[in-house]
């Protein structure tokens, strides 16, 4: 896998307004945006027989795949003020394990920018005048706003597509420089 060149653009908040995306909510869908395009750029030549590997104990590229979709459902189902149903619930406990049912890089690609277009398409139709209103999150209720969790989204997304490039691309040295 050779490490993607990066395009000759501008990261997704330096290319200006989105349309129908409120002002206040442009920073929560660029970041997600941004997301999908560094995942999509990162696992467009990785090899599928690594998905499941786990160097030095760490998540594997395909948990991560998983939990970016989950973690965008859930959150987005909770700012919504609903409660995380039997499919949630079953696709969390999932999460990070491969099994013979495992979905492969492309099915979790897939699943991953559908969920992308889903919480863009939520930011459109959030009501502003609710972003400051008590959400729990979780079976205990912990307390939140719909504003923390879309931010939330945002930042947790970020933070695992960090973990992913990074675990990526050991996975491909290693293989790389593993002896014939």
């Amino acid at each position: 896998m050779k490490i993607p060149e990066k395009e000759n653009k501008p990261e997704v908040w330096l290319r200006g307004h989105l349309p129908a995306v409120p002002a206040l909510l442009q920073p929560i869908a660029h970041a997600l945006l941004q997301a999908r395009e560094e995942v999509a750029a990162y696992m467009n030549d990785f090899p599928e027989h690594l998905l499941w590997q786990r160097p030095a104990q760490v998540a594997a590229v395909g948990f991560h795949l998983q939990h970016l979709s989950g973690v965008l459902d859930r959150l987005f189902t909770y700012a919504r003020q609903e409660s995380l149903n039997e499919k949630q619930l079953a696709a969390l406990a999932a999460e990070g394990k491969p099994g013979e049912s495992a979905p492969g890089k492309e099915d979790l690609l897939l699943i991953f920018n559908r969920q992308v277009d889903r919480a863009i398409e939520e930011l459109i139709n959030t009501d502003l005048t609710k972003l400051t209103e008590f959400r729990g999150v979780g079976r205990a209720h912990l307390p939140s706003t719909v504003m923390g969790l879309l931010v939330h989204a945002a930042e947790h997304t970020q933070r695992h597509v960090g973990q992913l490039l990074v675990t990526a691309r050991i996975l491909v040295s290693l293989e790389e420089n593993r002896p014939s």
